[in-house]
């Protein structure tokens, strides 16, 4: 599924808490961030009829089996938890096993920006930091926007949801979104799958040799119903399970490695 939004239509979705971090600015005095908020909301108001943003999704049947997601025509291999003191935990254990004889569902998903907005703007430092940062948040406001759309209607696994745009932020809903090179997901190789199963292309996104985004303000993952799917940090893993996931993966060990540097 294809989905397209005008600046105006996920403006309203940005987390401005993570603009002001961008800047170094979530320490200062309300006023003043109050004040960038208001100039950046000027600068989208001027981006509003040049730019789009874009999101792409696929709902698959699948379950779990052992640490993979299991797809009609592929898995997706993931990584567990394996530092002492660690709760074990895996995405994949937020997906029925195959065992269970239940077939469940995910969502795989990408977004992002027209790529003008990290080209057009080269000419003013100040501007192009200005805009490149706003794409970024455009690209997750798109992710947040677009996963509502799947929660209320795609999907439909929660028709009645209500909530307050303070209550997205701080992720009210049920299931979860982890996004590729975020800590429950850190591996950005795992693009390279999403790219083979939804095309990312055809929101204008390409992966560079290491599985990163480009358009930069691009954001890819998966979209999980569980009730009680929750975020968590893979931490360190052991070369026992660099192996085992590089196995799983079909490649080879020392390129995983690289891939996987500060988890091991």
């Amino acid at each position: 599924m294809l989905l397209d939004y005008s600046i105006s239509d996920v403006a309203p979705y940005i987390n401005w808490d993570y603009f002001f971090y961008a800047w170094g600015m979530h320490t200062q005095p309300q006023a003043e961030r109050d004040q960038l908020q208001a100039e950046a909301e000027s600068v989208l108001a001027g981006l509003q009829d040049k730019y789009r943003t874009h999101a792409l999704f696929q709902l698959f049947d699948a379950n779990s089996q052992g640490d993979d997601i299991v797809l009609a025509h592929r898995n997706i291999p993931l990584l567990r938890q394996q530092q002492p003191g660690s709760e074990c935990l895996c995405l994949a254990d937020f997906v029925r096993p195959k065992s269970s004889g239940v077939v469940d569902r995910i969502g795989v998903f990408a977004t992002s920006v027209d790529m003008g907005l990290e080209t057009d703007f080269a000419h003013d430092a100040y501007q192009k930091m200005m805009v490149q940062l706003l794409a970024d948040r455009l690209a997750e406001a798109t992710a947040e926007r677009m996963h509502e759309e799947v929660r209320k209607h795609y999907w439909g696994y929660a028709p009645d949801e209500q909530l307050t745009m303070q209550e997205l932020h701080v992720e009210k809903f049920q299931g979860i979104r982890p996004a590729v090179g975020y800590p429950s997901l850190p591996d950005t190789s795992l693009n390279f799958v999403i790219d083979e199963l939804i095309g990312m292309r055809q929101i204008g996104i390409r992966l560079t040799e290491s599985g990163a985004m480009k358009p930069h303000a691009s954001v890819s993952g998966l979209m999980i119903a569980h009730p009680q799917a929750r975020y968590f940090m893979l931490g360190k893993i052991g070369e026992d399970q660099l192996a085992d996931y590089a196995r799983r993966r079909g490649l080879p060990v020392e390129m995983m490695r690289k891939f996987l540097g500060s988890n091991l």
